[in-house]
């Protein structure tokens, strides 16, 4: 995985798999901290000890494949970067994975486009409720599916014309937190 976004997707998608009817995203970057970190969380099916305890070997799936390789990647992508891993789940109230590494570091991954990822799982996955939190160092923003999707009174969150403008919303939100 070359670029952020796509573990942020992988774990969505454990978050989805693990039945999950809200999902987190949160991305902090505090570049005077030298720190990023991303925060998924879900209120899923959640993991056992036993299991927390294997999920960072790359050979232990609870997938019906021979391996697991999107935790062990980001734990090794964050530990280059000179961060780590850290994951907490409690079975039936869902699971947190928190990545954290250093802004700064030559080898921290991009974040890669954040926008279109967000937006395509909405379109995917139109019954989930989202949160989609960023900042960058004291400013930041928040959006979240549930309030779009009660303001649309019936219209679906996945129509061409709503989805362009969670694009257009957070392109405006990502330029803004971004300037100095």
């Amino acid at each position: 995985m070359k670029e952020l976004s796509l573990h942020i997707l992988d774990l969505v998608q454990n978050s989805i798999q693990a039945n999950a009817g809200l999902i987190g995203i949160c991305i902090d970057e505090n570049i005077k901290a030298d720190s990023f970190s991303i925060t998924i969380s879900d209120n899923g099916s959640g993991m056992s000890k036993d299991t927390i305890a294997k999920i960072l070997d790359p050979f232990f799936t609870t997938k019906n494949k021979k391996t697991g390789l999107g935790i062990p990647l980001l734990k090794q992508h964050a530990e280059l970067a000179g961060g780590n891993v850290t994951i907490q789940s409690e079975t039936a109230k869902g699971t947190t994975v928190k990545a954290i590494l250093r802004h700064a570091h030559f080898d921290r991954q991009p974040l890669g486009d954040m926008i279109g990822t967000f937006t395509g799982l909405i379109r995917a996955y139109p019954g989930i409720d989202f949160i989609y939190e960023h900042s960058v160092n004291e400013k930041s923003f928040v959006l979240k599916t549930s309030e779009i999707k009660e303001e649309l009174q019936g219209v679906p969150i996945v129509s061409p014309e709503v989805i362009e403008f969670i694009k257009e919303m957070m392109e405006e939100n990502l330029k803004a937190i971004n300037q100095s």
